[in-house]
């Protein structure tokens, strides 16, 4: 399937290499051994350059990268999480090891959880947003919590005081992890395009003490094994 898909996206794109190639989600019916195989020989083929995993989990991508080190393949480049203010579990706390041996890149997905930490939720569904379109039930069911809603309310008060959106100082919060390579941003309309670009001018007021706010505010920071 990997194969295949690679061939289809090289018709639709009408290139004749892909710079990265992602494996999204592990299918647990195929040893690791044969993606790694695989994806080595796309590379070798010089139809991709690089490739990466999608929403693997620690074990699985480390298991890629011993597989690749004893068969004398090519490991993963980048791993794709989803990584904000509400989910910080797997960049913050699962991927330590990752980072501290065989440092991959990361490509973040869902920076603002699905439009929550914009703000625009804080006095309920808008029309025409996410949260009402018919089939987003079980989006909306798992973030619009009201404990989640109250945190937001106080970070937007927050960004409110230095001068940018609830949505940049998020934005921004996240690529100040220096683990964080890319963050991959979803809009709609320009105008959140340009909104969300506001990171840029947000990243320079977070300074320490502004973090440990933000921390206080939203209580997820992950605990850190002892040890």
């Amino acid at each position: 399937h990997l194969t295949e898909a690679c061939h289809e996206a090289l018709q639709r794109l009408q290139t004749d290499y892909l710079d990265l190639f992602f494996c999204h989600r592990p299918d647990k019916n195929v040893p690791i051994e044969e993606v790694v195989w695989t994806m080595n020989l796309l590379i070798q083929q010089g139809k991709i350059l690089y490739w990466g995993t999608s929403e693997w989990s620690a074990a699985e991508i480390m298991e890629a990268h011993r597989v690749a080190a004893d068969l004398k393949l090519i490991p993963p480049a980048v791993e794709q999480p989803q990584y904000n203010l509400f989910e910080r579990t797997k960049m913050e706390k699962d991927f330590a090891d990752i980072f501290r041996t065989v440092g991959m890149g990361t490509t973040i997905w869902s920076p603002l959880a699905a439009g929550l930490l914009t703000g625009k939720y804080n006095d309920g569904i808008p029309e025409n947003s996410r949260f009402a379109l018919e089939g987003f039930d079980w989006l909306k069911d798992r973030w619009m919590a009201e404990d989640k809603l109250n945190r937001v309310k106080n970070l937007t008060s927050l960004a409110g005081d230095l001068g940018v959106s609830v949505s940049a100082l998020s934005i921004a919060w996240t690529t100040r992890n220096p683990n964080v390579t890319t963050a991959i941003l979803g809009a709609t309309k320009r105008e959140q395009l340009e909104q969300n670009l506001q990171a840029l001018d947000a990243l320079p007021k977070l300074t320490p003490e502004i973090m440990q706010q933000i921390d206080s505010i939203m209580g997820t920071k992950p605990v850190q094994p002892e040890y």
